[in-house]
């Protein structure tokens, strides 16, 4: 299988991009720049919306892992909706170029204020730039895909653990404000519960999704159960060994977070399950 991966040379791309090859997927990553990018791959810097036929101009590959997007953590950052344009038309002439299979990205932001396990068919309606950007380029992706008679994958990732100090969550955050000798990391309560995954695992399972065609449409990445942000962070503190402490109560919840939430991780659990199969 032949891959195109947007967005290779981003917190998540370089991950997913290497985890693909270690499975054997001859990948393509695209991006302004790549040179963080695992030098196996076949690395392009580029726009990736001033090419006319970027079917042609990547040579023809089989699936296109679209990972390219701008502030994905500001949520409310304007470039969410005055890209969406770009993403649309880049999506489309993809899928009308004979392609066979596209995989996208996405947020469980999509779905907003929601309480309890977010599934395939849980009703959309997102509280943020982010999440309607998102959730529109889902809504078109699918009716593209369908008309053109791609296979269609929504990749709708959750929470995501990692120390990599070049990501911008809040356990990137900390490992940074540990990083300057920084005593208390200013904190929410840490009610709330929501879906983590390690980083490590995420990669995985986003890329044992790409690499089969059997489970398709939306998939929720994700552990399926909940777990408090204070304990998950906390535990986090202790993995790493920081002696950074938490200031709890410094920061507001945000408004438009569940108090508790989680995907359904159905699909996704299937899906390793055929890959073990096949790994056999």
């Amino acid at each position: 299988m032949k891959v195109l991966v947007t967005g290779a040379n981003g917190y998540l791309g370089r991950g997913i991009v290497k985890r693909l090859l270690d499975d054997g997927i001859e990948v393509t990553a695209a991006d302004f720049s790549t040179d963080s990018v695992d030098q196996r791959a076949k690395r392009v810097d580029c726009n990736l919306f001033d090419i006319s036929d970027p079917y042609e101009y990547f040579g023809h590959l089989d699936g296109l892992l679209h990972l390219a997007w701008r502030n994905g953590f500001v949520h409310n950052a304007v470039t969410h909706i005055g890209d969406l344009p770009a993403h649309v038309d880049f999506i489309t002439k993809m899928a009308e170029s004979g392609i066979k299979k596209l995989s996208v990205l996405g947020t469980m932001h999509e779905v907003g204020f929601f309480e309890g396990s977010i599934k395939e068919t849980t009703p959309c309606f997102p509280e943020n730039n982010y999440g309607i950007a998102k959730n529109a380029l889902r809504q078109y992706t699918e009716i593209i895909t369908e008309k053109s008679g791609v296979i269609f994958q929504w990749l709708r990732g959750f929470y995501i653990v990692s120390p990599d100090k070049a990501g911008a969550s809040i356990f990137s955050k900390i490992a940074s404000a540990e990083e300057r000798g920084e005593k208390a990391f200013p904190f929410t309560s840490g009610l709330n519960q929501y879906d983590f995954l390690d980083y490590d695992d995420f990669c995985k399972r986003v890329a044992r999704t790409v690499e089969q065609d059997k489970i398709n449409g939306i998939i929720n990445i994700c552990s399926g159960r909940p777990e408090k942000l204070a304990e998950r962070v906390e535990r986090f503190i202790k993995e790493n060994g920081f002696e950074i402490k938490l200031d709890y109560g410094k920061y507001p919840d945000r408004p438009y977070d569940s108090k508790a939430v989680w995907g359904d991780s159905m699909k996704i659990e299937n899906i390793l399950k055929l890959s073990e199969k096949s790994d056999e």
